[in-house]
């Protein structure tokens, strides 16, 4: 069987995601995890809602040298997780920084006309170089300016609506910035419908593929 180019990437509920960059394990908003690893190297949190940072969650997905990368407005929330990681490192939105020995950059991630996620929250959504690709993961965003200026290999988007955008915006989003291949995430759970990830892949022209890597 054909490996897909994104074998190195893992999506759970909502926005949980593992990326496996070599010998690195790198958990973005760990959620209701089935499983207790303890592997992480590194956790990144997008914003500080229960379905996002989740301090049970880190918990069992970190390890003894775990760091853990927050927005910077969200650091006194973050204390919450200071006795389950190494190090808390804090970022803003809109810079290209190295946390810990993790290259990224960080893209705002906030709602155009939703109250949901204001962008004075000072949230993101995270570019990461894993497997020799690069890849965004947008967080709880609509298709904002810096959202469509992103350039990566691949793109996990938020599609289940309400919070965030719904299935046909996600694919303008994606459209707007062509990537290889476009994940769905954040759906069929606290918000959207299981099949919303199909819709998004109904929406989505080539040449970008859709992987539909959720698991319920």
């Amino acid at each position: 069987m054909e490996r897909s180019m994104t074998d190195f990437i893992e999506v759970f509920t909502q926005n949980s995601i593992r990326i496996k960059d070599g010998s690195r394990a790198i958990y973005i908003d760990p959620f209701q995890m089935k499983t207790e690893p303890h592997d992480a190297d590194y956790i990144l949190i997008t914003h500080d809602h229960y379905d996002h940072f989740s301090p049970e969650d880190i918990g069992k997905a970190a390890g003894e040298n775990t760091v853990l990368v927050v927005p910077e407005k969200m650091e006194d929330k973050a204390r919450e997780a200071s006795g389950l990681v190494r190090q808390i490192v804090t970022v803003r939105p809109g810079i290209r920084c190295q946390a810990e020995g993790l290259e990224l950059e960080t893209v705002p991630a906030y709602n155009l006309l939703k109250p949901f996620h204001p962008r004075s929250a000072g949230w993101v959504g995270y570019i990461l170089q894993a497997a020799g690709k690069r890849v965004y993961i947008a967080g709880d965003t609509d298709a904002t300016r810096e959202a469509r200026a992103v350039r990566c290999d691949i793109a996990l988007v938020p599609v289940g609506g309400t919070y965030t955008m719904n299935a046909e915006k996600a694919a303008e989003l994606v459209e707007a910035i062509r990537p290889e291949t476009a994940i769905p995430t954040h759906y069929g759970s606290v918000v959207g419908k299981p099949s919303d990830g199909e819709s998004f892949a109904g929406y989505v022209k080539a040449p970008v593929r859709v992987e539909l890597k959720l698991r319920f």
